[in-house]
Parts: structure tokens; C-alpha cells; sequence
């Protein structure tokens, strides 16, 4: 499985979901938002367009760790993702 996790090393849930898909052997690609202000700009851009995010924005959240499967899903569940 192929996926790019977007999300901070600042962040817990970040390292857990990191931590399981290692295990998974997944194929990751990591867009480190506390990093890289490209990558933290493209995913204010995500963020802003998909209603993925809709809940996390209406509690106030961020919204990682966000996953985008290798066919352009969006999702912020990790279970979707090593299922």
C-alpha cells in the first residue's frame, strides 16, 4: 500500500498512525507540516476544498494525521488506510 500521511512529528496521533503503517509495511510518503512551509501551504489548500474536513473545522481541530491514498482518497481515518 502506498499512502502519503500529512501531519506534524509535533503531533502524537501523527507518530502512532506513522508508527502502525511502518508496521504495515506501507509504502509512505510523509508531508511534515511543522517542516515545510510548501507542504504546510498545500495542505491548507486541501483543508480549505475537501469536506473530508468539515467536522475537524467545525470542532476547531487541525485535521491530521490526513491520509491520501495512492488513488487521491482523502481520509482522516487510520483504520481506512491499513484496512
Amino acid at each position: 500500500m502506498k499512502v502519503t500521511v500529512i501531519g506534524s512529528h509535533l503531533c502524537p496521533d501523527t507518530l502512532y498512525a506513522l508508527n502502525k503503517l511502518v508496521e504495515a509495511k506501507a509504502d509512505i510518503t510523509f508531508q511534515n507540516l511543522s517542516a515545510s512551509l510548501p507542504d504546510l501551504k498545500a495542505y491548507l489548500a486541501l483543508r480549505e476544498s475537501s469536506p473530508v474536513f468539515e467536522g475537524p473545522k467545525a470542532k476547531g481541530s487541525l485535521g491530521i494525521p490526513c491520509f491520501v491514498r495512492e488513488d487521491g482518497t482523502v481520509t482522516l481515518e487510520l483504520e481506512q488506510v491499513l484496512n
